[in-house]
């Protein structure tokens, strides 16, 4: 497996977000989930991506039962900020110190560990100075809980004020073929400051794939048509345009069109990491194998000058991303 690094932080060159194995996505599979996650480690792709809203908090749960005993081969990352309730009932975006302390404590327990190897804040909090949530991040460096700190969908000003602080070793926040935004003034941001960058949703969502040609396509249970625009009547016809696109692509490379948008991903730096999901072993298989796609200058041009930026939001409520 190759390996990146995020600042100081040595990771698998992908990783695997499991996030859907519990929520969003359509009913998860324990098992299979469990069995997923197993397989990564045995591929070497070691750098596990979760986070407490997941479920919520049976995502953790998860992940902690699945590295029992592997935690040695594991780096595990994990999030805050996004705060529910165990009925699923949404709360808000918390930074407030005391809650980052609560937060990493039920963190630790549901995920079986003594500690984390990146904790990132999910969400910023507009009503709590950055400098105060990362200061109490810090502290649970200083106490071992943690032993890295990261930050997700923050804006340039936010990462500066929080680097000020506290060493910030990654950024996460999407990134894709067709979700480009970050290339304007975050990625220029992180790399001057030498925070390492996490890109997720690197597939849009599944929809780069090419595996669904229609809303009727998605699983029972599943979120995407609500929750993102981009998979909306409205969006959704003139999307599945630009992933034809990536498919001729595919075709005349020999590979998927889910590993054209990995290995463009993985194309944009060796501070890049994307984490795909996935809960099923061989859609992990067929995004590893992304690993061996090599895209030349020829490739690169010719996607920049026929695929474009998505159509509709990332999210139906972008209200609490790029701060």
């Amino acid at each position: 497996m190759q390996r990146r690094q995020l600042r100081d932080l040595t990771v698998s060159a992908l990783g695997l977000g499991c996030m859907g194995m519990s929520e969003f996505y359509g009913k998860g599979d324990d098992a299979e989930s469990s069995a997923v996650i197993h397989r990564a480690l045995d591929l070497g792709c070691t750098f596990l991506d979760t986070a407490d809203m997941y479920g919520p908090f049976t995502n953790e749960r998860l992940v902690g039962r699945a590295i029992a005993g592997r935690r040695q081969e594991v780096v595990l990352a994990t999030k805050f900020g996004n705060e529910r309730r165990e009925d699923g009932s949404w709360v808000g975006v918390n930074g407030r110190p005391d809650y980052v302390r609560q937060a990493c404590d039920a963190s630790l327990e549901r995920l079986g560990v003594d500690h984390i190897d990146l904790y990132y804040q999910h969400r910023v909090d507009t009503q709590v100075p950055i400098e105060e949530t990362v200061g109490a991040m810090a502290e649970l460096v200083e106490a071992g809980k943690v032993t890295h700190l990261g930050l997700s969908e923050a804006g340039a000003g936010t990462i500066r004020r929080a680097e000020a602080v506290h060493p910030i070793t990654a950024l996460q926040s999407e990134y894709s073929l067709w979700s480009r935004e970050v290339e304007e003034e975050i990625l220029p941001t992180v790399r001057e400051l030498g925070i390492g960058f996490v890109a997720y949703s690197p597939l849009g969502r599944g929809l780069l794939t090419g595996a669904y040609r229609s809303a009727a396509d998605l699983p029972e249970g599943d979120t995407r048509t609500s929750r993102f625009p981009r998979f909306g009547p409205e969006h959704l016809d003139r999307n599945l345009v630009m992933v034809e696109r990536v498919r001729e692509l595919a075709e005349r490379k020999g590979c998927t069109p889910g590993q054209v948008a990995l290995a463009w991903v993985l194309a944009r730096g060796d501070d890049v990491v994307p984490i795909p999901g996935t809960k099923r072993r061989h859609y992990l298989e067929e995004n590893l194998a992304a690993l061996e796609v090599s895209l030349d200058a020829d490739d690169l041009a010719w996607i920049e000058a026929n695929v474009g930026e998505a159509s509709g939001d990332r999210y139906a409520d972008m209200g609490t991303v790029n701060r």
